[in-house]
């Protein structure tokens, strides 16, 4: 998957303020993601990620 910093990803799975948007901080090994509704920030391993994410929307 090409995902690049600045990217949102749209995850099968809502976090628990009942989004399901998440903003692509960091990417390597782990993807830093914060959650683009209550603005919290989660380290997800990158294999975890790319496994939950259903789309990516590019950033412009």
């Amino acid at each position: 998957m090409d995902i690049q910093v600045g990217d949102i990803l749209e995850m099968k799975k809502k976090h628990p303020c009942g989004s399901t948007q998440f903003l692509c901080l960091r990417t390597g090994m782990d993807f830093r993601l914060k959650c683009t509704v209550c603005g919290h920030k989660v380290m997800v391993p990158r294999a975890k990620a790319e496994k939950s994410i259903k789309k990516v929307i590019k950033a412009e």
